[in-house]
């Protein structure tokens, strides 16, 4: 919610007020229809305006959850920590679609992996569809961060 907020403010604050005033610059310059740098400015206030509209939806019909809930099952934002079939050990953490970053073990509820393990057990093993084929990891630990 905060890294949503955060972008909300930049853009808002610092990234459209630059633009307006380059637009303003641009359009100063006289005929509008051929002039490139309006017609980009115009088009990225456009995009920037969209994203803030998109920030606004997201953090008003977001909710914040914290801690679990249900330790019979896993849930959203979970950390678990799984054995891969090659025997080593695998530390990911259940997140929304907006926090992924699977260099960071943070993975998609929406996800193969995501959806294998929420509602599952917090411990036994999962099965995963994968490119390769079903894979199966093991759960070894399951915290919630």
């Amino acid at each position: 919610m905060q890294k949503l907020k955060q972008e909300w403010e930049t853009l808002f604050r610092e990234t459209r007020p630059k633009l307006l005033e380059e637009i303003a610059a641009a359009a100063a310059q006289g005929d509008r229809s051929e002039n490139a740098e309006y017609i980009y400015g115009k088009r990225k206030l456009r995009e920037i305006d969209h994203r803030l509209r998109q920030l606004d939806e997201k953090v008003t019909n977001s909710q914040v959850i914290t801690g679990a809930r249900d330790t019979e099952t896993i849930v959203f934002g979970a950390r678990v920590r799984l054995k891969r079939p090659d025997g080593k050990e695998w530390t990911i953490q259940i997140v929304g679609s907006d926090e992924i970053d699977p260099l960071e073990g943070k993975l998609s509820m929406e996800s193969p992996m995501g959806q294998a393990l929420m509602g599952h057990s917090p411990n036994g093993a999962i099965q995963v569809e994968t490119p390769r084929g079903r894979v199966r990891y093991e759960i070894l630990a399951v915290d919630y961060p």
